[in-house]
């Protein structure tokens, strides 16, 4: 006969005295004494409440690493320049970790405009404007004159873009904070970065963004972002000629679509070569991210009334509902989306979670359904923030490949750029969805509540006032 441990232990003392003490029988967990509903998982990362203090915390540590590692400064030979007119040979950008004229900080400083009006801390939008006036001060100098050339390799991307990477995010960026502070002095740089965009990057016939490379013909997503809401920006900053920008925006954004975004799936492939019968199908989890971030803010651009608003909305939906089929159980995405033995990656995960907590705090999308989704990413996110503020888990500058392996085996490095600026964005729009929503856990799972639930049970129904009502 097989014995029950428990059952021999009460025996034991029924034998010496008679009774089972109060405590051993209270030992006893099962169905019938303990609700096993509510015993707390092992979750691999934080679950349940958060709150916008803590968002707030982990931005301003990756804030203070930032600003500390990308330096405003003219160095020549070691030493400090303190004059922009005329520039010695040898002048150069102080180097730090980041470049501060790149894409990644193009993003970079986008994401600190919005931290800034969300949260109202002014450093984030000051940490912009000082690197933008300065930018601004030290480009004329650096322009090739009597046939010299520019050494400094930063300068050169700056004035003489070859790529939408170089121009697009960069010429956003510029664009947004002119729009705050015209004394930046920055029309000649926008105006150099989106004269390329517009006129000199390669199209194909049809108008769409494209590069011979890897093949000829070839779109990428990345180029959906880096340049579509380049245009589209420059029809709210050029009120003018707006709506010729935004047609040409949305124009672009559906060739795109059309081509990359595979509607059985609810994701984009990364890369797509016009003229071949059988596309790659890889599904490289940040491209998805560009592309997804490209909606969201074309959505923000575009007049409500303009023609091709409907189908950038319903794109929304169908991709964010894509996505969040594909979430991992620590609130993480993978680096290849529909494989789930590839990497669990870090500036993906926070792009979605800006974009979805975005949309939902523009009621694009619905708070009850993705509001936990959206916490989930940050709070994933937030566990490869360092104490010193570096962001952990960000796969490094990729190309296009037609192969699992080349995504499998992209090194991941805290110094990659392209994890600082979505971070932070996700970290500034996860605060605003905190002071428009109210998570809570109810029988152990987090729901997203439109008003504050104050009955500390916790499993509770919902009434008219708010209180609730706790299950008995």
């Amino acid at each position: 006969m097989k014995i029950i441990p428990s059952l021999l232990y009460a025996s034991f003392f029924l034998g010496v005295s008679g009774m089972v003490p109060v405590t051993a029988r209270a030992q006893v967990v099962n169905d019938m004494t303990t609700p096993l509903h509510l015993l707390k998982p092992d979750y691999k990362i934080p679950y349940g409440e958060l709150t916008a203090t803590q968002v707030k915390a982990d931005i301003d540590r990756v804030f203070m690493y930032i600003d500390g590692h990308t330096p405003v400064r003219l160095v020549c030979d070691g030493k400090e320049l303190t004059s922009y007119k005329k520039l010695p040979e040898g002048a150069e950008l102080a180097r730090g970790a980041f470049r501060i004229g790149s894409y990644e900080w193009g993003i970079t400083y986008q994401a600190l405009l919005e931290a800034a009006r969300i949260t109202g801390d002014v450093k984030y939008r000051d940490y912009v404007m000082r690197r933008l006036l300065f930018l601004s001060g030290v480009a004329p100098a650096f322009e090739k004159r009597d046939g010299d050339e520019i050494k400094d390799a930063q300068m050169e991307q700056i004035l003489h873009p070859r790529a939408l990477d170089d121009a697009g995010t960069m010429c956003t960026a510029m664009m947004k904070a002119q729009k705050e502070n015209d004394r930046l002095g920055l029309d000649f740089l926008i105006d150099n970065y989106f004269d390329f965009v517009e006129k000199k990057q390669y199209r194909l016939p049809d108008g769409t963004f494209a590069r011979h490379r890897p093949q000829r013909n070839t779109l990428w997503l990345d180029d959906m972002y880096m340049g579509i809401p380049t245009i589209a920006f420059r029809g709210v900053y050029d009120a003018d000629s707006g709506m010729r920008y935004f047609d040409e925006a949305a124009k672009i954004y559906r060739q795109f679509v059309e081509r990359m975004f595979l509607p059985e799936k609810g994701i984009y492939r990364h890369g797509y070569v016009e003229g071949l019968q059988q596309q790659p199908t890889y599904h490289w989890a940040r491209a998805n991210g560009w592309a997804l971030l490209t909606t969201c803010e074309l959505l923000d651009m575009l007049p409500e009334q303009h023609p091709q608003r409907s189908f950038v909305l319903n794109q929304l939906r169908k991709h964010v509902k894509g996505l969040a089929a594909l979430q991992s159980s620590e609130g993480f995405w993978h680096q290849l989306l529909d494989r789930n033995d590839s990497y669990l990656e870090t500036s993906a995960t926070a792009i979605y979670v800006y974009c979805i907590a975005h949309a939902i705090n523009k009621g694009w999308i619905e708070g009850i359904t993705y509001g936990p989704v959206a916490q989930l990413g940050w709070q994933a996110v937030s566990t490869k923030i360092t104490s010193d503020g570096k962001v952990e888990g960000t796969c490094v500058g990729t190309g296009m490949a037609f192969d699992p392996a080349f995504y499998y085996y992209r090194p991941a490095n805290a110094q990659a750029a392209h994890g600082y600026g979505p971070v932070l964005w996700a970290g500034a729009e996860m605060i605003a969805l905190l002071n428009r929503w109210h998570p809570r856990t109810n029988d152990s799972g987090l729901h997203y509540y439109s008003e504050k639930q104050s009955n500390p049970s916790p499993l509770f129904y919902l009434t008219e006032d708010g209180k609730g009502e706790a299950v008995k």
